[in-house]
């Protein structure tokens, strides 16, 4: 196997590996930890970037190994063909070595195209992956779970989101608002009968005939 070719293998190895990782069942925030420092490390960007450009490189060797694959076929298919022409021998020899070559041209077509293919199904896995912890993330929000809501939380009967805890909690308040303004208005209200009562009284006593001394 030569230089690229091995480099190829040891990349299909590590997409392996990569994907391994991917699919292992972490708890949600180890997830999200390790998803935000492949996201936003500038590093892992220029790696990506640099395997993109070694993907075009991978996928020229793997345009290159089919050809060589067609090419064996027609030469063996020639070679057959021809086996009336030549003595056994040399036949034998030549079809091994057709034979051979078209193994290794097999060899590196599927090992090229196995890499370029699990490296679009690892950038479809990861963009899914991103997806799903996005929207679990919303639902954490929304049911009141995550650590910036853990006061809705509190507040929240069990099962319910913290959402409906915090418009309990308003109600609650203007319930009490309501009841300060009843009790301000009953006071109100007695203060202004006793006034009513004052004022009857005051004029009663206006309207009553003095005696002439």
């Amino acid at each position: 196997m030569t230089l690229y070719y091995t480099l190829v293998f040891m990349l299909l190895v590590a997409e392996m590996a990569l994907f391994m990782l991917l699919i292992v069942p972490l708890p949600f925030t180890v997830r999200r930890k390790m998803f935000a420092f492949i996201s936003e490390n500038p590093l892992i960007a220029k790696l990506q970037y640099g395997l993109k450009i070694t993907f075009i490189f991978i996928l020229i060797l793997f345009i290159d190994s089919v050809n060589r694959v067609y090419r064996v076929q027609v030469e063996l298919a020639a070679a057959t063909e021809s086996a009336g022409n030549a003595g056994s021998a040399i036949m034998g020899h030549e079809r091994l070595e057709v034979q051979a070559r078209k193994f290794y041209s097999e060899r590196n077509m599927y090992l090229c195209g196995f890499t370029l293919f699990l490296s679009l199904i690892l950038n479809r896995t990861y963009v899914m992956i991103l997806e799903v912890l996005r929207l679990e993330e919303k639902i954490k929000i929304y049911e009141g779970t995550d650590k910036n809501t853990k006061q809705q939380e509190k507040l929240a009967v069990a099962g319910e989101p913290g959402e409906i805890a915090r418009l309990k909690k308003e109600l609650a308040r203007k319930d009490e608002d309501l009841k300060t303004l009843k009790e301000q208005s009953a006071g109100l209200t007695r203060e202004y009968h006793a006034l009513s009562d004052k004022y009857a009284e005051t004029q009663q006593q206006d309207s009553t005939p003095k005696k002439d001394k």
